[in-house]
């Protein structure tokens, strides 16, 4: 079931978080989050955005939220999607379900461009952007450092409709 994030899901959102911190080069962080930094985070996102949680039997299993895409005032119509799952969790629909809700959340507001910036090779973040009309727009190659090697990143955006 797919419902708003609260402040309680903060330790089940920086377990999930906290396992590609560790253990992926997904993202760039480096350093686990402690529970009450992934709840000021969820406050400070959702002062603004729109963030989601995938519960089961009582359980986050995944979460997805929009956030600012950069600090500079033009930029207010675009946002930056983020997308997380339990990793024995993916290819099962969780990630279209999530991104669904936040899409449909997005159309409704001023949001103009959605973007995801995601690290190479992740074929299953790909497949699912590009399932919802996401085009990549840029690859930066060797821009991060972590788990040892240089990461690439790439960059997808869907344009939403002006109809929508």
């Amino acid at each position: 079931m797919i419902r708003p994030v609260t402040d309680a899901d903060a330790p089940a959102i920086a377990g999930i978080y906290n396992y590609y911190i560790e253990y992926t080069p997904a993202s760039f962080e480096e350093l686990p989050l402690s529970n009450e930094e992934m709840a000021g985070r969820i406050r400070d996102i959702t002062a603004a955005y729109p963030w989601f949680v995938w519960e089961e039997n009582g359980e986050i299993t995944g979460y997805a939220y929009a956030g600012k895409f950069k600090e500079r005032s033009a930029y207010r119509y675009s946002v930056e999607d983020s997308i997380y799952l339990k990793p024995n969790l993916t290819g099962k629909g969780i990630g279209t379900a999530l991104l669904t809700a936040l899409l449909d959340v997005l159309r409704k507001t001023e949001c103009h461009a959605v973007i995801s910036g995601i690290t190479l090779p992740n074929d299953g973040s790909v497949r699912l952007h590009e399932k919802f009309g996401f085009n990549k727009v840029a690859h930066f190659k060797e821009v991060g450092f972590k788990l040892g090697e240089w990461r690439d990143v790439g960059y997808w955006e869907l344009i939403l409709s002006a109809k929508d």
